[in-house]
């Protein structure tokens, strides 16, 4: 299973990666919004789930969900997507879910091992992902 974190805080990136590859998955780095993007359109490196940053330069998490949401050449809308993000007001989270993100985590306030967790049980639970395949901790 491959997952694309989209985050430009490159410390937090590598810890989310190393955890991730960790439970055995593949996981790829964007550090803004537009190299997610070309590496979601990559078939090599399409991922699975899409771990999303909002305040990113380039091309920040709402622009990438509106580009996700129009794409048909790629199907990138059906790409699920959870968001990470040290913003956590209403509206900003009520704006994510709209543009199509399927979960919304305020960084601040989740560890690592419970992000994982949740990406472990969300793909589970979406059918995505045999639960034997992945190592628990």
């Amino acid at each position: 299973m491959k997952i694309l974190i989209a985050e430009d805080e490159q410390i937090l990136a590598n810890v989310l990666k190393d955890e991730l590859d960790e439970v055995g998955f593949e996981t790829f780095i964007a550090a803004n919004g537009l190299k997610a993007l070309k590496v979601m359109k990559t078939k090599s490196t399409r991922p699975n789930l899409l771990l999303l940053d909002i305040l990113m330069p380039v091309m920040d998490g709402f622009q990438v969900l509106e580009e996700m949401k129009k794409d048909s050449v790629d199907n990138l809308s059906e790409i699920p997507v959870i968001v990470l993000s040290n913003l956590g007001q209403d509206d900003e989270i009520k704006k994510a879910i709209q543009l199509g993100a399927a979960d919304y985590f305020v960084k601040s306030q989740h560890p690592i091992s419970e992000v994982v967790e949740k990406v472990q049980g969300f793909l589970e639970k979406s059918g995505s992902v045999a639960s034997k395949k992945i190592k628990k901790k």
